[in-house]
């Protein structure tokens, strides 16, 4: 699953919790094809893929690591050896002892998987070479692909209908299967029989994320920047064209604005920026796009998903369907749904986007891979998130504004370098604070019980000065993402000096480019007016030079 960071919202004052691994508990029951199960059997999942051209085979994973699949078995897709349909699940034998990391699919449907190793596995449907192994004979047993893989770990997979993509640790990306519109990136439109290399403009690139639509591909790199290629005859590459793309092209139209997600539907493109704000183009036919019409757009069009952040895009290239989830937890829905067209966001009382898939998509299909956690065992790490503020155990306690925070000193021991130091010269059982105010001392000692902090984003800068000032890298980084996300144009000034101070280089250029694409709100805020001297004849130094002021 991947990480989800949910932060302070802006517009509504309220402290968000911020993590930076976090998992849900999922009700695969929502999907018909699991409603067979029992509830028992249903407490032991713990991952879940449905998939096939009518939601109708699944594969999922136990909390004992087995894996199990079931359904139609359409051209060996279930990887068991046979084409069999099967109502019972049946244990996959042949992955016996590997962890699933992550896992796509395809229209025959093909299946690529890559395991917590970085080793990757496809079977099924192989009419186009998609299975990557060299043949187009169907793949009835899982097949580990090494093929210019062997020394490279995958860490994200992506399938179009019939051509697949892996990311690997390094930034790399590679390609094969069915080339028909070019959606391998190689330069041709002859099929692609093993993994290649995507190169071109992406030769030196180093690529963080990766999606297939039905016969196109994108990768955003770590500056932000999208590149696309294959099939484009419903705009779905953004390039403000229809003519297909044989290698990869940046998008020009998203110049300036940094992509964290991107998320292809059959024939339409999501994009989520680091500020919270989706842009879609392509097909829209059914709405999918969220633009109100159904008129095909060339180029990325704003979605306005109310006035929260969202935090999560879905969309899968089996379906016209589009989802987002906002940091405030409201989930959206637009595009095909149970056969309506719905041209909006809609509203609807999900708490997750996988839940829109289940009950609106047509197939019902899950737009990723499920991860599934216990609700009925206590790690360690819950049991030390439960202890944290307990006087009835805590052997330390704080004092800060006339509060007490109740601590222990062996997990402060452990996981902080300061307390290690300060608590083997200090025995006494109380401690009084001065430096930091309360709120920000007390997340500051929650923090090393749930490795999560909950603060307002002017909290978290006083969070940033303690973190800096114990030098603890990672909670400063999780400071600057909280503080990130709750940037608005009245504290976008503040947030700036902030970051300023405390050398937080990324974050200071995350201010400032917020600031220079909300100048004219910004300069009328009284942060702007009460700006410190030299910070603010370095903005307008710096605004200067980027273009801020051209007519």
């Amino acid at each position: 699953m991947e990480e989800e960071l949910p932060f302070f919202n802006g517009e509504s004052g309220k402290p968000i919790r911020a993590t930076l691994s976090s998992l849900k508990m999922l009700d695969v029951g929502k999907w018909p094809m699991f409603s067979l199960c029992s509830e028992e059997e249903l407490q032991l999942i713990r991952q879940a893929c449905v998939f096939g051209s009518a939601g109708n085979e699944v594969l999922y994973t136990t909390v004992n690591d087995e894996i199990f699949v079931l359904g139609t078995n359409c051209c060996g897709c279930l990887g068991l050896g046979d084409i069999q349909s099967t109502i019972e699940p049946r244990k996959l034998d042949s992955l016996s002892g590997k962890k699933i990391a992550c896992l796509s699919y395809g229209s025959g449907p093909h299946v690529v998987l890559a395991t917590t190793e970085g080793e990757v596995f496809t079977w099924g449907h192989n009419a186009y070479s998609q299975l990557g192994n060299g043949t187009t004979n169907h793949g009835l047993v899982p097949c580990h692909i090494s093929t210019n893989l062997s020394n490279k770990q995958v860490i994200e997979v992506a399938c179009g209908s019939y051509h697949s993509l892996v990311l690997t640790s390094d930034g790399e990306v590679f390609a094969w299967g069915y080339n028909n519109s070019g959606q391998v990136g190689s330069g041709s439109t002859a099929n692609q029989p093993i993994p290649r290399r995507v190169t071109g403009c992406l030769q030196n690139k180093v690529i963080v994320t990766i999606a297939c639509g039905q016969m196109c591909s994108m990768a955003v790199v770590d500056t932000g920047e999208v590149f696309v290629w294959g099939y484009n005859g419903n705009g779905q590459l953004g390039l403000g064209s229809s003519g297909n793309q044989p290698t990869p092209c940046r998008i020009a139209a998203l110049q300036g604005i940094r992509v964290q997600r991107v998320a292809c539907g059959y024939a339409h493109t999501l994009v989520l920026t680091d500020e919270g704000q989706v842009y879609a183009w392509g097909a829209n036919s059914y709405g999918q796009l969220g633009t109100g019409n159904k008129s095909n757009q060339s180029y990325p069009t704003p979605v306005v998903v109310e006035k929260d952040r969202v935090i999560e895009i879905a969309a899968c290239h089996s379906a016209h369907t589009s989802a987002a989830k906002t940091q405030g937890g409201h989930v959206y829905m637009w595009g095909q749904c149970r056969g309506q067209s719905v041209v909006l966001p809609y509203l609807t009382h999900f708490s997750c986007t996988d839940d829109v898939f289940a009950c609106f998509a047509t197939p019902a299909v899950t737009w990723r891979l499920l991860s599934v956690e216990p609700d009925d065992h206590l790690t360690v790490a819950e049991s030390l998130k439960r202890e944290f503020d307990n006087p009835d155990t805590a052997d330390l306690t704080f004092l800060v504004d006339g509060n007490y925070i109740y601590a222990h000193k062996v997990l402060l021991k452990i996981r902080c370098e300061h307390f290690r130091s300060s608590l083997e010269e200090n025995q006494d059982d109380i401690v009084e604070v001065s430096e930091f105010s309360y709120p920000v001392y007390r997340a500051f000692l929650e923090y090393l019980y749930t490795d999560s902090i909950s603060l307002s984003p002017e909290e978290a800068v006083g969070l940033l000065d303690l973190a800096t000032f114990y030098r603890e890298n990672r909670l400063k980084k999780l400071c600057q993402q909280t503080i990130k996300q709750g940037i608005c144009e009245e504290n976008a000034i503040a947030l700036l000096s902030a970051a300023v101070k405390h050398d937080a280089q990324d974050l200071e250029e995350f201010c400032f480019r917020f600031c220079i694409n909300h100048l004219t709100v910004v300069t009328q805020t009284s942060g702007f007016a009460e700006m410190d001297h030299d910070l603010l004849k370095n903005f307008i130094s710096k605004a200067s030079r980027v273009g801020a002021f051209k007519n």
